[in-house]
């Protein structure tokens, strides 16, 4: 191929360097795109911004209307009208807060005023009982044994107070038929005087025999009595706490108990008086009142607030720790509520 027909295609041919040179090494295609693709950003921009402030507009401006405080009105209240009273003062925690224990205003250790063995016991811990309900019994086999004896003095008694009656009446007959005898003078006084002897003699015998009888029905009285007194009885209702005696052991109320003796039956709690005693410190024993409210919390359940009040203060100081003990009354009566538990009061203004 000569050289001029070379040269010729050649002048033919597209330069592609030269072209990318122009446009500086992006394609138009790539560019038209690129500028799509911002513009529709821009426009979503532009719309985001402008819908929510006309969306939020609104809201905005009811919010601080509504914070805005109401006009107070100036003017001069009509005739008839009263001004509106202030709201009271809501009662809060003085931040005054003591620690104490339940307590039990009726607690007893229950006995018997006599010593003796024990045969029976009828109550365990937990036990309810009512007033006057039976919860121990006391071996009383000699004491019925006496009774039995008293009875068949008393039967005796009765007998010789029936015969001697008889024979009172007997000399009474005789004196009188004497003394008649004698008004007649038939009869010496001195059987007459005999008749009269007799008959006051068998009625001072009467009138002793009437008195040991009575003697021995108050001795009746008096076992029977001690009969009863081997009953252990509860002196209030509540529940037993604790059983302190087993049977076949000495009930000795008088004695310091240990070994086979014991002091007491059962332990007898009255549910219906437990409160709680608080130690003040007494410098700010001038905070609390009689009949001041009170909120209680027992340790055992933190989440229960128990509304309570001041019962009475305690008009003694504890020397060794600055204390003064408050009663605290519960106004809720609650089965969880047990004695001796921990609990911890705020005082309230």
């Amino acid at each position: 191929m000569s050289d001029d027909r070379r040269d010729k295609l050649r002048s033919l041919s597209i330069n592609r360097d030269e072209e990318e040179r122009r446009s500086g090494g992006v394609s138009p295609v790539m560019l038209i795109g690129a500028m799509l693709v911002a513009a529709a950003l821009a426009a979503g921009a532009v719309w985001f911004l402008t819908g929510n402030d006309g969306q939020q507009a609104a809201p905005a401006q009811q919010t601080a209307a509504s914070s805005q405080p109401a006009p107070v009105s100036n003017a001069a209240s009509a005739p008839g009208e009263t001004a509106p009273a202030p709201a009271p003062r809501a009662p809060r925690a003085s931040g005054l807060v003591a620690s104490g224990y339940v307590v039990a205003r009726r607690q007893a250790t229950v006995s018997a005023e006599i010593t003796g063995r024990i045969a029976e016991v009828l109550v365990e811990e937990g036990t309810e009982v009512e007033a006057g309900e039976v919860l121990a019994r006391l071996d009383d086999t000699r004491a019925q044994l006496d009774l039995e004896l008293i009875d068949s003095q008393i039967a005796a008694a009765e007998a010789r107070v029936r015969s001697l009656e008889f024979q009172a009446r007997e000399a009474g007959t005789v004196t009188r038929r004497a003394s008649s005898l004698f008004e007649r003078e038939i009869a010496s006084e001195a059987a007459l005087t005999a008749a009269q002897a007799q008959q006051s003699s068998l009625e001072a015998q009467l009138r002793a025999a009437r008195a040991e009888l009575d003697s021995a029905r108050v001795r009746r009285t008096s076992q029977v009595d001690l009969i009863a007194r081997h009953v252990v009885r509860a002196p209030f209702a509540g529940v037993v706490i604790a059983k302190n005696a087993q049977v076949g052991e000495i009930l000795f109320p008088g004695s310091a108990g240990g070994g086979f003796t014991r002091t007491g039956v059962a332990t007898l709690v009255d549910m219906a008086s437990l409160e709680i005693e608080v130690d003040v410190n007494e410098g700010q024993i001038q905070r609390v009142t009689p009949g001041q409210r009170v909120e209680a919390v027992l340790d055992a359940y933190p989440e229960w607030r128990i509304p309570a009040r001041v019962e009475a203060i305690i008009p003694t100081a504890d020397r060794s720790r600055a204390t003064i003990k408050v009663r605290v009354a519960l106004n809720e009566r609650d089965a969880r509520v047990l004695p001796d538990m921990a609990a911890r009061v705020t005082f309230i203004e």
